[in-house]
């Protein structure tokens, strides 16, 4: 046990040349690195650090573009907070200017169809509907106060609504062309046969009196031939949709081309207006000039 003790443990003289083998070495070094020791020193220094400095540099660099991309997040769904209100804005704006919209374009649509007919043509707008119901008809917000009166032709850019039915004080309720009690002299506009229109609803309606002899096609427009003197001739009333024979007249069913669902303005024709409206094309207080001799 003591001599195997002994292995381990430092003796005075091997501490001596444990001394002079560290002494010979930094001196060997000092001699190898010259007399510019402490720059080498530095350079080593230097060489031995760059690795680390580099991770630092990337690490901080890796920082600053988490902490850019996190601004650059928050900045964006700020953009799209403020964009969703305004957005948001914008469609509760335009659902306010709807109505108002619609109705300032169905007044130019109007008045582009009063300027093709040369009557004198009132305007007023449907305040309420009951077509739902069998005999349903269109409330207008002008009756008596703006001189209406009954069986006045109501029609649109589309075609005919109807006429007036009942007219009181400050309403008027129009009888809609496809109700079962309307009728309406019509027209053929290929065959010129002429017949009686009879409301079958849901805007549908059967033209009587129409002879087996006439050759009537689907598709064919039908108009108003003016001989109930509730409507000019040559208005639009709706297409023919389904043709059969009868016994002693054809069974013509037609589309009526006014969508009598969606009405919020029309135009009223004055009473008993003449059977052929005819387009001036000329105003009334301008006179064709004379050509003089030698001028072309």
């Amino acid at each position: 046990m003591a001599l195997r003790a002994s292995r381990w443990r430092w003796s005075r003289a091997g501490w001596q040349r444990l001394a002079l083998v560290l002494l010979w070495l930094g001196h060997g070094t000092w001699v190898l690195m010259g007399p510019a020791s402490g720059q080498r020193w530095s350079r080593a220094g230097e060489a031995f650090s760059r690795p680390s400095q580099g991770l630092a540099a990337r690490w901080a660099e890796r920082r600053l573009a988490q902490r850019d991309a996190a601004l650059s997040l928050a900045e964006l769904r700020a953009d799209r907070t403020r964009l969703a209100a305004e957005l948001e804005q914008a469609r509760l704006q335009a659902a306010r200017e709807a109505p108002r919209q619609a109705e300032a374009d169905e007044a130019v649509r109007l008045l582009g169809l009063k300027k093709h007919i040369p009557l004198e043509l009132g305007a007023a707008r449907v305040i309420f509907s009951t077509r739902p119901a069998v005999f349903g008809g269109l409330i207008l917000d002008q009756g008596l106060d703006r001189g209406l009166v009954q069986d006045q032709g109501v029609l649109v850019p589309e075609g005919i609504v109807g006429r007036l039915w009942s007219v009181s004080a400050t309403q008027s309720k129009i009888l809609p062309a496809d109700a079962p009690n309307a009728s309406v002299a019509v027209m053929l506009m290929r065959s010129r046969a002429t017949g009686v229109l009879q409301g079958l609803g849901s805007g549908r309606a059967l033209i009587r009196y129409v002879s087996n002899q006439e050759v009537v096609q689907v598709g064919e427009a039908v108009l108003t031939s003016g001989l109930d003197r509730v409507f000019p001739r040559g208005l639009l009333v709706g297409y023919v949709a389904e043709v059969t024979q009868g016994d002693l007249e054809l069974r013509v069913i037609l589309n009526l081309s006014a969508p009598l669902d969606r009405v919020s303005a029309v135009l009223l024709l004055p009473p008993q207006p003449p059977v052929e409206v005819q387009p001036p094309f000329l105003a009334p207080d301008v006179k064709p000039s004379k050509k003089q001799r030698g001028t072309p």
